[in-house]
């Protein structure tokens, strides 16, 4: 597909719009223009939107539409390169993926595969593709049609997309976190990813990486070892299909609106950055793909926060709202207890510690900290009962997690006063000044607040000794990089980790392994021994077995403590009375299968 000419030509028709309704009796328009660059030139997408006139509103026939808001933009749709919730929700939906999740039994389900088989030794997947699920292009305010290849042959997704897709994750310059995740299970990816010379990886390296077309509807990928939670893995974004052919002739700028290819139940219709965007039902998608349910059109605004959101569901403007602000949850549960739900995402909150960094590179004082902080009352009294405390990491719902109440030391203030003793601070005294650093918003503040009292009444740490900021998430992130240097990084801060696959190596292998991400810069030992153990057991009950030492290793009295878990989220969210849905637990949330009672949601507008 030829696709330099496409920008051009959106603006020239969408002038030649503009020229045109000047001739004849002109309805209201709303003009929405963006500078985006393509090779290193601006170029100008201008949308036209036509408002109809008030007379000739009933006679249009609407489509059914979801009204949503979010406090932030979308970082990126790129399938290889999303990490967060925001990018997630929206790439399940624009794009398939190898497999899926069932929203009710968690199962993994066909998507792009249809089936799939493991060779004897566990190495070999492969995987059967369906070849009918088109690629499209999506004119913003205008048609979906089907891409097609410079012969003018149209474009459909093939075990070639997926290979180009995957091998992508494992190259080190796409900047993708999600990379570290997959590319110790899948041969080969490791090594490209570490290549001491991103710039210039040799091709064969590349090569190298188990995944192969063996046939458009044929994908074969090798694995470093016997992994028996790979196909768990499978519904993953990182792993999807992407197009080779639009990435590299646009580049970075790919997926924009007016530039992006998708081949998902939704197209991108609008993306004005910071303000609003809007997807639409990809009509070229094959029928039994479509999903359950009736949502046709899904726009959400950009709000500044969380309060300014709850309002616009008080007042019916949005459907759902999936953290309601702590100040009104009181008021929210006696007043609409029909429309509140409880959403248990498995999301566990923590307080990590730079473990090169004094006082903290002692494990006494970690572990001090660590069981100084009363989770139950926390839970109960700060964030009014949308927890569970944890003592130890993978929560309930994970393939290898422990019972919840046997792993950990959890809150203990004598145990805690103990150990800051041996570290040589009895009752705090000598204690140098630390910082910790929470992501921006007021719920994290009355965390880190709370915490500081905590350190306060059971170690006998002064209020000043504990100094609180500030930052948003993705400043937080990248200040607590493993990279950063220790002067520069904070002692403390705040993170969570939500489930990306049902598996333990998920938590201990994806998080703590000090070959992962490691922000906490812990030592290589024997507890990595442990994780590499458990991730090539094939026996579960033996891998059940040594993740619950793994836990024990890190959190118990003997612990290492790289961060102390706190609370595992069950936040109440609320839905208006017409919508249902089924929240996810792994991956994007399923927007294609959910429903709105379109003329329950007409009249309670009126």
């Amino acid at each position: 597909m030829k696709r330099k000419g496409i920008p051009l030509l959106i603006v020239l028709v969408m002038i030649g719009s503009v020229i045109l309704s000047a001739c004849q009796a002109e309805p209201e328009t709303v003009v929405v223009t963006q500078v985006v660059e393509v090779e290193g030139e601006p170029v100008v997408i201008t949308q036209v939107v036509e408002v109809p006139q008030e007379e000739d509103m009933e006679e249009m026939e609407q489509p059914v539409t979801m009204d949503a808001f979010s406090t932030t933009d979308i970082p990126t749709l790129d399938p290889q390169v999303g990490e967060d919730a925001v990018s997630i929700n929206y790439i399940e939906n624009l794009f398939v993926h190898l497999t899926n999740y069932d929203l009710v039994t968690s199962e993994v389900v066909p998507e792009a595969a249809t089936e799939w088989s493991v060779s004897e030794n566990g190495l070999t997947w492969t995987f059967t593709l369906r070849t009918d699920i088109p690629w499209v292009y999506h004119v913003p305010g205008g048609e979906t049609t089907q891409v097609v290849d410079e012969e003018g042959n149209p474009r459909f997704v093939t075990a070639h997309d997926f290979e180009y897709g995957i091998k992508r994750a494992c190259d080190p310059n796409i900047g993708s976190y999600y990379s570290t995740v997959v590319a110790p299970v899948i041969k080969g990816c490791s090594d490209v990813l570490g290549y001491e010379d991103p710039a210039n990886i040799p091709a064969e390296l590349v090569d190298a990486i188990g995944v192969s077309a063996t046939a458009d509807d044929t994908l074969v990928i090798e694995l470093e070892f016997p992994a028996g939670y790979f196909l768990s893995m499978t519904p993953m974004w990182t792993l999807a299909a992407s197009p080779q052919w639009a990435i590299e002739e646009i580049g970075e700028q790919w997926i924009e609106a007016g530039y992006i290819v998708t081949n998902g139940r939704y197209v991108l219709d609008e993306w004005v950055h910071g303000v609003r965007r809007k997807i639409m039902r990809n009509p070229l998608m094959p029928a039994d793909m479509a999903g359950d349910g009736n949502i046709e059109v899904m726009v959400a605004n950009v709000v500044p926060d969380a309060s300014t959101g709850y309002a616009l569901w008080l007042n019916g403007e949005v459907d759902f709202i999936d953290l309601i602000p702590d100040a009104e949850v009181e008021a929210h549960l006696a007043q609409f207890p029909d429309e509140t739900i409880q959403i248990a995402d498995l999301a566990v909150f923590y307080i990590a510690f730079r473990m090169t960094k004094p006082p903290f590179d002692d494990v006494h004082v970690r572990r001090a900290f660590g069981a100084a902080f009363d989770r139950e009352t926390y839970v109960n009294e700060v964030i009014l009962g949308q927890g569970v405390p944890m003592k130890h990491f993978a929560p309930p719902g994970i393939f290898g997690a422990p019972p919840i109440d046997e792993v950990g030391v959890g809150y203990d203030p004598e145990f805690a006063a103990a150990e800051l003793a041996e570290a040589g601070y009895p009752n705090c005294e000598g204690f140098p000044q630390v910082t910790i650093l929470g992501y921006s918003g007021q719920r994290t503040l009355s965390w880190i607040e709370y915490a500081q009292g905590q350190w306060e009444q059971n170690l006998g740490c002064s209020a000043d000794t504990i100094v609180i900021e500030q930052q948003t998430f993705a400043e937080l992130l990248a200040s607590t990089a493993q990279d950063q240097p220790d002067e520069t990084v904070p002692h403390m801060w705040t993170l969570a980790w939500g489930p990306d696959y049902a598996d333990e190596n998920n938590w201990v292998g994806d998080v703590l392994w000090c070959e992962s991400e490691n922000r906490s810069k812990r030592s290589c030992n024997e507890i990595d021994d442990l994780i590499l153990q458990a991730r090539e057991e094939p026996d579960q009950a033996v891998r059940a077995e040594l993740y619950r030492q793994v836990e024990e290793d890190f959190f118990g009295p003997e612990g290492e403590y790289p961060f102390f878990p706190v609370y595992l989220r069950i936040q109440y969210a609320a839905n208006q009375t017409w919508l249902s849905r089924i929240p996810a637990l792994f991956g994007g949330q399923q927007w294609y299968n959910w429903d709105i009672d379109w003329e329950a949601k007409q009249a309670g507008l009126q």
